[in-house]
């Protein structure tokens, strides 16, 4: 199982990304899918989750500001992110909770991150 992840790059302050990242593999279910970041010097931080029913759950300097959904059917998961900021500069990794062996656990996989950066 490998999580692909894309769409980062260089946005002025108060402009917009959108990113996205694909599981592919032998891959029987998902569950929670997100985003996390991490920024120079800083521990990595939650973004933004998905259930696989559709919750999201945002971390408080993002709320209102970025939007994370969920295609199943593509097993991909994309935060739309809005009004950027230059605090919002990392690097941004997917993660998700994936059953990869068909025995109903899953397993926590990560992709290698692409990096947003936001200039002021």
């Amino acid at each position: 199982v490998q999580l692909q992840a894309s769409g980062g790059g260089l946005v002025q302050a108060g402009g917009s990304l959108r990113l996205s990242c694909a599981a592919s593999g032998t891959i029987f279910s998902i569950n929670d899918m997100g985003w996390y970041r991490q920024a120079p010097g800083k521990q990595r931080e939650l973004v933004a989750t998905i259930t696989s029913g559709g919750s999201t759950n945002y971390e408080d300097s993002v709320k209102g500001r970025f939007t994370v959904s969920r295609d199943n059917a593509k097993n991909t998961v994309y935060p739309q992110m809005n009004s950027l900021k230059p605090e919002d500069t990392a690097v941004y990794y997917c993660n998700a909770l994936i059953d990869g062996l068909g025995y109903g656990s899953t397993y926590d996989y990560w992709g290698l991150g692409t990096l947003v950066t936001v200039s002021s």
